[in-house]
This record gives structure tokens, C-alpha cells and sequence, in this order.
């Protein structure tokens, strides 16, 4: 019987929820989320740190990523493209205050990208999710943007580079998410509460 059905609805349900949350509630969320990722080694190590640009009510990043610049690494934003007829993703680097332009789907890129990389030379990747569970199954939108960008990782043992780790509001926690064939796992999550290591509970 497929999932779907139940998916398109834990996905309207998590959007609404998202949606809701005041003002406030990002702001002390993005505070916990900073604390979180920085419980990771590797987010205050590695050279090449890709995220997404928060739209939707996701939680923000921008408390997070606010010390990379000091420490010498490089923070990416994605940028859509075409490939054989599908979208995936590249990514652009980007400093809060450079300008953006809104890509076909709304959603703010660089728009000085000459120095555009592709996903694989990524050392970490701070992926957005609508829902997720203790075994680093998420929940996205439904596009597949990120397990075709990523579906390099299938072959590879995990954790790999670049380390995959999701980004969401604790209360975006499933008991078990059904996973697909084209499914990419991630190696964390983060949210305001927590880091979860998801390396050792593949299943």
C-alpha cells in the first residue's frame, strides 16, 4: 500500500505547525540550534559548510553560521539546476548581506556565483527536513532536490563526505518515517534541543 498518501498529510500537518510558531519562538530556536551544531565537531572544523535560506518557517540559521567567516570556513547556498532533464543542486558561497534573487521556486540564491561547486566537494551539509526520526530518515517537500544532488553517498559507508545533517524544531520528530529506495540517510540532526547522531541506527 503506498505512503504516500499518509506523507502528503504528516507534511501538511508539520507545514501548519511551523507556520504558527511566533516570532520569539524562532528566535530562541535559532539560539538552540547555534548550541546544538556546535556540540559537532566537524560544523566548527570544516572548510566547505553548505545550508539552505529559510523559508516557510524553517528554522533559521542565521545565529548558526554567523561564526563561520571568523573561523576560515565557507558557508554555500544551494542553487537549482538542470542536469539530464532533472533538478539537482549546486552551491554557491554566500556572506549575510550579499544580494539574492529568488530562483523559480521562490526561494532566495546567491546571485554572484561564478565560484559555484558541486556537491560533492562539500565537507558538511545543513539540510532542511519537514520531519525526521532517530534513524536519520527525513521528511522533505517531495521534490527530491537533495537525495538526487546527494544519491552520490548510497554506495558509499557512511558517515561520508560531506556529512549530511538535518535542521528542524524538535516537535518535527516522527516515531519512524517510511523510507524509499532513492532515500540518502542523514548522519544527524539538529535542532533547538538537541544534536541526535544517527551514524550508529541505520536500519
Amino acid at each position: 500500500m503506498s505512503k504516500l498518501p499518509e506523507r502528503r498529510e504528516l507534511r501538511a500537518d508539520l507545514v501548519q505547525r511551523r507556520r504558527e510558531l511566533k516570532p520569539a519562538e524562532r528566535v530562541a530556536a535559532a539560539q538552540g540550534l547555534r548550541a546544538s551544531l556546535e556540540q559537532l565537531p566537524e560544523f566548527l572544523t570544516d572548510k566547505h559548510v553548505a545550508g539552505y535560506w529559510a523559508t516557510g518557517g524553517e528554522l533559521p540559521l542565521n545565529l548558526a553560521i554567523a561564526p563561520l567567516a571568523e573561523r576560515g570556513q565557507t558557508f554555500y547556498l544551494p542553487i537549482v539546476t538542470k542536469v539530464g532533464g532533472k533538478r539537482r543542486l549546486r552551491f554557491a558561497p554566500w556572506t549575510t548581506g550579499e544580494d539574492v534573487e529568488a530562483n523559480e521556486l521562490g526561494i532566495p540564491e546567491p546571485k554572484a556565483s561564478e565560484h559555484i561547486i558541486e556537491a560533492d566537494k562539500l565537507e558538511l551539509v545543513l539540510v532542511p527536513l519537514l520531519g525526521f526520526d532517530r534513524r536519520g530518515n527525513r521528511l522533505g517537500f517531495g521534490g527530491g532536490y537533495y537525495d538526487r544532488s546527494f544519491e552520490f553517498l548510497r554506495d558509499r559507508e557512511r558517515p561520508a563526505q560531506p556529512l549530511l545533517v538535518g535542521v528542524g524544531y524538535s516537535f518535527q520528530e516522527v516515531p519512524t518515517l517510511e523510507t524509499a529506495e532513492w532515500d540518502i540517510a542523514l548522519d544527524y540532526v539538529a535542532t533547538e534541543k538537541e544534536l541526535i547522531d544517527c551514524t550508529g541506527v541505520k536500519a
